[in-house]
C-alpha cells in the first residue's frame, strides 16, 4: 500500500527507508559508464567513468568522534549480487527550492522501486546527495533527477564500491542545512554565485599549485602578490591525503572551521591571520566542492576578495589530473573511508583500484603517523577506537593496536563497553552482537 505525501512528509521531513535488493543485474568490466538520456540527449555527466566487477568482501566502518558518540549505525555490508558492480554517486547543487517538502516526495517517489542507499538532503538552498548502489539504479536517479532544468549541468562524482553497498539504508531529508557548521549556513548568500570563490578547473587548479610549490619568489614580489592553499577539510582526512604544501586542519569537524575570523591572540597558527584581503590568493580545496562553497562566502563576507576553490573538489581532480601534487588517499565520508587515486582514473582500472582502499606507505607518504606513537605507519587506514563511547578515528601501527587493544589511549582500556581488537579490514558491528556474546 503506498501512503500519500502528505501522510509520511511533515514540515521537517526525515525518511528512513529499507529498499529491497533490486533484481537488475549489470556488469561495466572496464567499458565506459555513460549517461543515458530519455527526454533531452544534450544533458550528460562531465566526464564517462570506468568500473569493474569486485569480489572482494571486506568491509569498513566509519564514526566521527565528534559528530556523535553513539553506537555504530552501519548494518552488515550487502555484498554484490553476482553480475552487479555497485557505485557511490556525490553531487550537490545550491539552487532555490520553493516547497522543499514537495520535492522530497517526488523524489520518494521515484526512489521506492530503485535498490539506493545512502544521505540525500533538500531545504530551500538546495540538494546535497551521496548514495550508492548497483550501476543501472545509481544512474538511473541521477538522470531523473537532472531531467529538472536546474539541476540538467550537474557535476556528477563517481567511484566503485566495492562491498556493495557503502551506506546502511536511505535517508531522505528536508534538513536545515544541507552542511554542518556551527551556526547553521541559511542565512549565508549561498545562492548568489558571486559571493562564492571562483571555481577553477583542474587543470588551473594544477598550475596554480604548480606555481604555488614552485616557490616563485620572483613573480611574487614582483606582483605584490601571494598565495595560500587552505584545506577546507578535517584533521583526519589529512591524515590519509592531502595537495603539497596544505597545512593539516586544526579542527575535527568542519562545522568548527575558523580560518581568517579569529584574531592572532586567538588562533596564532591561523594562515589568514595578518594577510592582505586585497593582494592574496586563498586556494580552497574539500573532497567534493560544497564545503568550500560554503565556507567562501563566509570568508567573503569577512572581506577576502581572492577566493578560489577547486571546482569538484579533489575527486574530480583526481579523476582529470592524476596524483599531480597530491599525497596519499582520499578521505571519503561512507563505509570505504579512503580510497587510493587510482579508484578515480579515468584509464582502464588498475589492480590498485580494484583492491580494498589501502595504501602501502612509501616515501611520498611519510606524514602519516601512528596516532599513538607518532611512528609511520604501514598502510594508510584509519581504525576506530575499540572503546564504544569513544569510537575515536585514527591512524594506528600493527603494535599499538596490539599494546592498546585497539583503543586509542590508555584511559580507553579500562572503558565499560569496549569491543574486541578488530585485526586486518574488518570493522565494528553494532554494541549488542558483542553486549550479548
Amino acid at each position: 500500500m503506498r501512503a500519500s505525501p502528505a501522510a509520511i512528509l511533515s514540515l521537517s521531513v526525515s525518511l528512513t527507508i529499507p529498499l529491497p535488493l533490486a533484481s537488475i543485474k549489470t556488469r561495466f568490466s572496464g567499458e565506459h559508464l555513460r549517461f543515458k538520456q530519455n527526454v533531452s540527449s544534450n544533458q550528460s555527466f562531465s566526464r564517462p567513468g570506468r568500473l569493474v566487477s569486485q569480489k572482494s568482501s571486506r568491509r569498513w566502518s566509519f564514526c566521527c568522534k565528534c559528530r556523535n558518540r553513539e553506537r555504530n549505525g552501519y548494518a552488515k555490508s550487502e555484498a554484490p549480487n553476482e553480475g552487479e558492480d555497485f557505485i557511490v554517486v556525490n553531487f550537490y547543487r545550491f539552487v532555490s527550492i520553493g516547497d522543499p517538502s514537495a520535492e522530497i516526495a517526488k523524489h520518494l517517489s521515484f526512489l521506492k522501486d530503485l535498490n539506493i542507499r545512502g544521505r540525500i538532503y533538500l531545504n530551500e538552498q538546495g540538494i546535497n546527495a551521496q548514495y550508492s548502489g548497483p550501476s543501472k539504479d545509481a544512474l538511473a536517479y541521477v538522470e531523473w533527477v537532472k531531467e529538472d532544468e536546474r539541476f540538467s549541468d550537474l557535476l556528477v562524482q563517481m567511484s566503485p564500491a566495492i562491498n556493495g553497498h557503502a551506506f546502511p539504508k536511505l535517508k531522505l531529508q528536508n534538513k536545515p542545512s544541507l552542511v554542518q557548521y556551527e551556526g547553521g549556513i541559511s542565512h549565508l548568500p549561498l545562492l548568489d554565485p558571486p559571493m562564492r570563490a571562483k571555481p577553477l578547473e583542474p587543470s588551473e587548479w594544477k598550475r596554480k599549485l604548480k606555481d604555488l610549490t614552485d616557490d616563485d619568489e620572483a613573480s611574487a614580489s614582483s606582483s605584490g602578490r601571494s598565495c595560500i592553499l587552505l584545506d577546507v577539510r578535517n584533521g583526519y582526512e589529512w591524515d590519509v591525503g592531502h595537495f603539497r604544501g596544505a597545512h593539516r586542519p586544526e579542527v575535527d569537524c568542519f562545522r568548527n572551521t575558523s580560518f581568517g575570523l579569529s584574531d592572532e591572540k586567538e588562533a596564532p597558527l591561523d594562515p589568514l591571520i595578518n594577510v592582505d584581503k586585497e593582494k592574496t590568493d586563498i586556494l580552497m580545496y574539500c573532497t567534493g566542492g560544497i564545503r568550500c562553497d560554503v565556507y567562501s562566502t563566509v570568508l567573503r563576507q569577512r572581506g577576502f576578495k581572492n577566493l578560489y576553490t577547486l571546482k569538484g573538489g579533489v575527486s574530480h581532480y583526481l579523476e582529470e589530473e592524476g596524483t599531480a601534487e597530491w599525497v596519499g588517499n582520499l578521505f571519503v565520508f561512507d563505509s570505504r573511508l579512503s580510497l587510493p587515486p587510482a579508484a578515480y582514473s579515468n584509464n582502464a582500472m588498475s589492480d590498485e583500484a580494484t583492491e580494498t582502499p589501502q595504501t602501502p606507505v612509501d616515501t611520498t607518504t611519510s606524514f602519516a603517523r601512528c596516532y599513538i606513537c607518532e611512528s609511520q605507519v604501514q598502510e594508510l587506514r584509519h581504525r576506530n577506537c575499540a572503546n564504544l563511547d569513544c569510537n575515536r578515528l585514527f591512524l594506528c601501527c600493527a603494535e599499538c593496536v596490539v599494546d592498546l587493544k585497539g583503543c586509542c589511549c590508555s584511559n580507553c582500556i579500562t572503558a565499560p563497553r569496549l569491543r574486541p581488537v578488530l585485526h586486518g579490514v574488518k570493522r565494528y558491528e553494532k554494541w549488542h552482537v558483542y553486549r550479548d556474546s
